[in-house]
């Protein structure tokens, strides 16, 4: 067979691979390293903060596609007291910054329900939890601290560390298990639930059903408003590889 022959045969096969096979497409991750660096999430309709309040050390948050996003460098050797930091991705109005079409605030006594999904990585070292954080606030915004209530949902926990004040109660909710911590801080309430035995994932956890015992526990006000949903980590050592791999969140009013 001719030389020409054999090229032409190569170049046939060559164009026939590039047909058969499809071409994949780079999706460029989003970085930020600043303390309160943001990035956009699901065209919008959350956002990804950084959110380091308590430490100065170095922490960078990376945003991949849709809601999946990790702390992708940290190293963090808090021993105790408040957590260095809480990245994480909400659905709301975080401090006034708010997402699109989110349908919050909206007053805790009208909501007919709130559901989430979310799907964690979580290191084998370290020191963190693993922890929803939804607010409450006396009036439908606020650019600062919200003066309502600190609803916390722990899906797990490393190292150790525990939730503000005290244990008050262990009960069943929304068909799982939890310990109930509560307390008071300056201007706000917390409770936290705590789920027995721990998780990386939940899928529809009926969120309002958490919501309306901390109204009856007296912990938040029927007549304040949910601000937002929030999701992420707790972090007082460690913390890099920490990951969020999907997140939803929604509630509607009556």
């Amino acid at each position: 067979m001719s030389g020409a022959r054999l090229r032409s045969l190569a170049v046939a096969a060559l164009v026939a691979a590039s047909v058969l096979l499809p071409t994949a497409t780079a999706h460029a991750a989003t970085t930020t390293c600043a303390t309160q660096g943001t990035i956009s999430a699901a065209g919008g309709e959350y956002t990804i903060q950084a959110n380091e309040w308590n430490s100065t050390a170095l922490q960078c948050i990376t945003y991949t596609s849709g809601t999946a996003w990790s702390v992708s460098t940290a190293n963090f050797t808090l021993s105790g007291g408040a957590p260095a930091t809480y990245p994480s991705i909400y659905k709301g109005c975080h401090w006034g910054a708010c997402t699109a079409g989110s349908g919050l605030p909206i007053q805790v006594s009208k909501l007919a329900g709130a559901t989430s999904s979310w799907s964690t990585v979580q290191p084998a070292t370290g020191a963190y939890d693993v922890a929803y954080d939804l607010w409450t606030n006396s009036a439908p915004t606020t650019g600062g601290q919200p003066n309502g209530s600190e609803i916390m949902i722990w899906l797990n926990s490393r190292g150790g560390v525990s939730p503000f004040g005290s244990k008050v109660a262990t009960l069943s909710i929304a068909g799982l298990n939890w310990d109930v911590w509560t307390g008071r801080q300056t201007s706000w309430n917390i409770v936290s639930y705590v789920l027995r035995g721990g998780s990386t994932s939940v899928t529809n956890l009926n969120v309002l059903a958490l919501i309306n015992d901390s109204v009856a526990r007296g912990t938040t006000n029927a007549n304040h408003y949910l601000l937002d949903a929030e999701a992420g980590f707790e972090i007082w050592k460690g913390g890099q590889g920490l990951a969020t791999t999907g997140f939803s969140f929604s509630a509607r009013s009556r």
